[in-house]
């Protein structure tokens, strides 16, 4: 397999579930798990997947969600325990193509699917709650460890045994690592958030942020966080 071509470790996929935690029901789609079949992937999901929180999951520009499996043994040695499958909740367990390597706008064919990625993911309070550990979206967020999203440019059927092939690199090499630090920790460099901007096939989530960071205006992230 050439280096631009990468294995998957695992498919996976969970429709929305109701669960207890501290004594509330919390509504979330975070709960997948490996699937050994071929599905179709849509321009909005994989086919038996689905999530609950369509603002900051789901949705065209954040049709699949993926996590490098290389990250586990970090988590793994901070939580002091070992993660099963898709325990970051996310629909593609890769081997290789990490946020320093994977840049905005990237193409990738996926099984019979092309995809694309738009932006990192950010995690939120249910992947703390799922875990027990209340600021573990905050520590992924900070790590940078966060995975990314696709959109999905061509629909079709993907399985298990698929690869993802690097079709085109994006020009402006905007890594995923590079638009954490300038949304999580960078927030006054001017230069690289109009940088990001320039993209075109940026989401439309993180385009309304920058945006609106530039004109002064400050995104609260307590609820996405801590709930």
């Amino acid at each position: 397999m050439s280096r631009s071509s990468y294995k998957l470790v695992s498919l996976n996929i969970g429709k929305p579930v109701n669960f207890t935690y501290q004594g509330k029901d919390v509504h979330t789609g975070i709960f997948k798990t490996p699937t050994a079949e071929t599905l179709f992937l849509s321009r909005e999901n994989l086919e038996g997947d689905g999530q609950a929180d369509l603002v900051y999951h789901g949705g065209p520009d954040k049709a699949v969600c993926v996590y490098p499996h290389e990250h586990y043994a970090y988590w793994e040695e901070r939580l002091n325990r070992k993660l099963m499958p898709a325990a970051f909740g996310e629909n593609v367990t890769t081997a290789g193509l990490l946020e320093d390597e994977v840049c905005i706008g990237d193409v990738y064919q996926l099984g019979e699917a092309i995809v694309q990625v738009t932006q990192p993911r950010q995690p939120c309070h249910k992947l703390a709650k799922k875990h027990d550990v209340p600021q573990l979206a905050l520590w992924v967020q900070e790590t940078g460890y966060t995975g990314y999203y696709f959109r999905v440019l061509q629909e079709g059927h993907v399985s298990p045994d698929s690869t993802l092939s690097l079709i085109e690199r994006h020009p402006a090499g905007i890594t995923v690592k590079e638009a954490n630090r300038v949304m999580h920790h960078d927030k006054q460099d001017r230069e690289a958030t109009k940088r990001i901007l320039a993209v075109a096939e940026l989401s439309g989530s993180w385009r309304k942020t920058f945006e609106k960071r530039l004109h002064g205006e400050v995104t609260d992230t307590a609820k996405r966080l801590n709930g």
